[in-house]
């Protein structure tokens, strides 16, 4: 992953508070002029083209996504225009006034715009015919046509469009269209043995299935793929996050196909778990099912962030379907997690095939070289994670019971969201952030005190309140 997901991100944050709200105070009215004050502020002061990026001085001088942005330029991947426009249907659903409505379907034509030929989406949308970034978008433009699932670019534009499609009741026609375009070409785009590549420009070759297994060369230094966004992909949480772009299809449009194609996904999982000792994932696997390099930081070993993840996307799908059998590689996954843990109890990035030493990467000269020596780790890339494991095994023992993994949010925790949402909501309608000066999504290191707006914090915070409203 090129970086922390934006709502770990968010905690990095500092919100301007303006003053501490009572349970009293959380009245339906109250929250209701809220909501509208600030997602009216972000809609006609924020929005670019219906589209929206990561940050924003408040100024409006600046922005960005990945990278400073343009006032053409909106952005796919989270916490950007589906994002956003997700928490505009959310409050809509919660209120039932158009103009929430309004937004989102702003924000899903904006993403229809920058649909591709190939069915999916790049990171951004440029609206300037004139840029070098412009691509092959379906109704018209140049570039590349290459469709990605990288951190949930196309799965959270998809989940959008659905969403937005079924709050008109099926009847934009533009937008349904875009949605059924894009499904298509999703499901062309899975494998036979139900996994899916990083990256597609038109439907995947037959292969046959195999399960995961350790290479017989020396993964060091061979079996380097030119484009391994070709094949198998579990890096960024690209299973996890189509787990819900096939769910919200399935619930929306009621097809079978939907459903097919999360069971084969987790079929995939299934298969993709390495055998003992080491009954975790990698990132990335080539045609014969084996680990390969992604990246030149990324080099084939069993992954622990993503074995998390892994579990946890398993469990969804098993509660979604009913069906047990997406659980049984659970208990060893589970189980080598935990003899894998750091001295300092946490979980290393990566783990060298077969001997379970935990591995590295040191970088000189923008060289890397692989280590089992921590104290000289690049600071771009997450090479240890903390993950609750106590977490993981209760949401097992959920799961194994054929309750939900995750019970709901409480009422008291919802309120309590809300009531801080309330308080940091200034005159103007803005939730502003001041930055630590640490590096945020995006890449992006602003000076410590530095004042701005953040899609995550604002989509979050609505989401919030049309949470809490829901009550």
């Amino acid at each position: 992953m090129r970086h922390f997901l934006y709502f770990v991100m968010f905690a990095f944050l500092t919100l301007v508070s303006a003053k501490p709200i009572s349970a009293q105070e959380v009245s339906e009215q109250r929250i209701r002029e809220a909501m509208r004050k600030a997602a009216t502020y972000y809609y006609e002061k924020v929005s670019s083209h219906g589209g929206y990026v990561y940050h924003y001085l408040l100024d409006g001088s600046r922005q960005w996504g990945e990278g400073e942005a343009t006032d053409d330029q909106i952005w796919v991947q989270p916490p950007g225009t589906p994002t956003v426009g997700m928490a505009y249907v959310k409050a809509y659903q919660a209120t039932g006034e158009p103009f929430y409505l309004q937004a989102a379907t702003d924000a899903a034509e904006a993403l229809a715009y920058g649909q591709l030929k190939s069915g999916g989406w790049r990171n951004l949308v440029d609206f300037d015919p004139e840029s070098p970034h412009v691509a092959q978008y379906r109704h018209g433009g140049r570039g590349r046509n290459q469709s990605s699932l990288d951190d949930g670019q196309t799965q959270s534009a998809l989940q959008l469009l659905i969403a937005v499609d079924r709050a008109h009741e099926f009847n934009h026609r533009e937008l349904h269209e875009a949605a059924m375009y894009g499904l298509r070409a999703l499901l062309a785009a899975q494998f036979p043995n139900g996994g899916f590549p990083q990256v597609w420009t038109e439907p995947v070759e037959d292969r046959p299935v195999i399960k995961a297994n350790f290479p017989d060369h020396d993964w060091r230094t061979e079996g380097r793929i030119k484009n391994y966004w070709d094949h198998y992909t579990i890096n960024d949480d690209v299973p996890k996050y189509l787990t819900e772009t096939l769910i919200e299809a399935h619930e929306t449009y009621h097809a079978d196909k939907y459903l097919q194609a999360l069971r084969g996904l987790g079929d995939f999982l299934i298969l993709a778990q390495l055998p003992e000792p080491q009954p975790g994932w990698a990132q990335q696997y080539n045609a014969e099912m084996q680990p390969i390099w992604a990246r030149r930081f990324e080099p084939p070993a069993v992954a622990g962030a993503e074995t998390a993840s892994m579990i946890e996307t398993l469990m969804r799908i098993a509660d979604y379907t009913g069906d047990r059998k997406y659980l049984e590689p659970i208990p060893a996954a589970l189980a080598w997690l935990e003899r894998s843990k750091l001295p300092s109890g946490e979980i290393a990035r990566y783990y060298a095939l077969e001997t379970n030493r935990p591995l590295y990467m040191q970088r000189s000269n923008d060289r890397y070289e692989l280590t089992y020596d921590d104290s000289r780790l690049p600071d771009h890339y997450g090479w240890k994670w903390q993950i609750d494991l106590d977490s993981l095994r209760q949401q097992y023992q959920r799961a194994k019971a054929g309750k939900t993994p995750k019970p709901p949010a409480s009422e008291k925790e919802i309120s309590a969201a809300a009531r801080a949402a309330l308080g940091a909501l200034d005159s103007q309608g803005r939730w502003v952030s001041v930055s630590d000066g640490r590096q945020m999504i995006g890449d992006l290191k602003l000076p410590p005190g530095t004042k701005f707006l953040s899609s995550a914090v604002f989509s979050e915070n609505l989401t919030a309140l049309a949470r809490r409203l829901r009550l």
